[in-house]
């Protein structure tokens, strides 16, 4: 037995209750799930919940108008194969371009024809859906991408890409690529180290002018640089440490560190110093369950 097709779920935001209550029943008519929000805020703390598969959003509203609430979202890399489609009664050609320019997939005029609304929403949501489908796959052959603008801003990331960028510090993108010069083809740009492991990342090329693919890679720290790092010890205590999880003696250690068994011993009290632990049982056990962890 087949499951049935997933509703798409789709976030309406205008400051106009007349409008919500429409696009809610034509939407839910449709097939969709709504979401609903009356301003820029509430929108953002809707998606702060839940990610939708396409945003329609109103230009002007008081306050936090819909271009601000496309840049918000376009900044969010959790909503990076979001589509976006503006409603506006605007139709000069610079609202239009802003539109564009903010990251916007799509826009319709106001007053909405519904059918038109509609048929917008389901391209757009199926054109996003193949995308994430590749981006999916280029995860899952281990090539972990994303593309920036030349300001650093994000354009488009691969599901884990967008995880890994989590442990990248805030601005760091948008400083590397200051300047009018870029990196060569395969060179590294950052390492960024964590208490677990160590982040690349890689220029791969100019898809045009003003996108920039970049490659993401993960590596796992060897066990006694995570012991290290996770608790605060120094490189020969965290080896002593690895070889006491793996059952050795101190004369063991010794042998295989070649130092003295007496060294091995100081080794141990600055391990439980630091640590809290009392005994060579418990050391082992911490030590084992931070490397099962990993």
């Amino acid at each position: 037995m087949t499951n049935a097709p997933t509703r798409k779920t789709v976030l309406v935001i205008d400051d106009d209750p007349a409008v919500l209550g429409l696009m809610d029943e034509h939407l839910t008519h449709g097939g969709y799930d709504v979401l609903l929000a009356q301003s820029g805020p509430a929108a953002l703390e809707v998606v702060a919940r839940y990610v939708p598969d396409l945003v329609l959003v109103d230009a002007l509203m008081p306050g936090m108008t819909g271009w601000d609430v496309c840049e918000a979202l376009r900044h969010d890399t959790r909503l990076a194969h979001t589509p976006i489609i503006f409603m506006t009664g605007l139709t000069e050609t610079e609202h239009v371009i802003r539109a564009f320019e903010l990251g916007a997939a799509d826009y319709v005029t106001k007053p909405l024809r519904l059918e038109e609304v509609l048929a917008r929403i389901g391209v757009r949501i199926e054109a996003a859906s193949r995308i994430r489908a590749a981006h999916g796959a280029l995860d899952s052959a281990g090539r972990f991408l994303l593309a920036v603008s030349r300001a650093g801003d994000m354009l488009w990331t691969t599901p884990h890409a967008a995880q890994l960028l989590d442990k990248i510090p805030d601005g760091a993108l948008a400083a590397l690529l200051q300047g009018t010069t870029l990196p060569r083809p395969g060179s590294v740009m950052l390492r960024e180290s964590t208490s677990e492991d160590e982040l690349t990342l890689t220029f791969v090329g100019a898809i045009n002018d003003d996108e920039l693919l970049l490659r993401l890679a993960s590596h796992s720290l060897h066990p006694e640089r995570l012991l290290q790092a996770r608790l605060g010890l120094s490189g020969r205590e965290a080896e002593v440490l690895l070889w006491i999880s793996r059952g050795k003696t101190s004369r063991d250690i010794a042998d295989i560190l070649t130092v003295s068994p007496r060294t091995i011993d100081k080794h141990i009290e600055q391990i439980y110093n630091k640590t809290g632990l009392s005994s060579r049982a418990a050391a082992a056990a911490t030590a084992s369950r931070l490397l099962g962890e990993r």
